[in-house]
């Protein structure tokens, strides 16, 4: 057996709160994502459907619909990049900038498909 020991790397007291911080801010932004869409959802069902407001019309249409899926995809994405930032720490960084490239791709999608779809 070998007497050297390994020493463990210990992040400072600085880095880890920092990473904490960073965990909470995303998963933060996965709150605000799933209330507006849960905002959305409720004004459009007590609105509507229960007060009928006469003036007030709600639409399902396209817009509406990828309202609702880019709200729900966001909200699931960044709370995925929270679980996935807390287990894996030092790939952080790696893991933020795949997330930012989902997002930007997943938004050109939806952009472009709904630019299609009204063409």
């Amino acid at each position: 057996m070998s007497k050297i020991k390994k020493k463990k790397v210990r992040k400072s007291k600085a880095g880890l709160e920092e990473d904490i911080k960073f965990e909470k801010a995303i998963q933060y932004s996965g709150w605000i994502f799933l209330f507006a869409l849960i905002g959305f959802l409720f004004s459009w069902v007590v609105l509507d459907y229960i007060i009928d407001i006469p003036f007030l019309d709600f639409e399902e249409n396209v817009l509406t619909f990828s309202f609702i899926v880019f709200t729900a995809t966001s909200s699931a994405f960044s709370f995925g990049l929270a679980a996935n930032v807390k287990k894996n720490r030092d790939k952080k960084k790696k893991l933020f900038t795949d997330w930012l490239i989902a997002e930007f791709l997943f938004c050109m999608f939806a952009i472009f498909t709904l630019a299609a779809y009204q063409w």
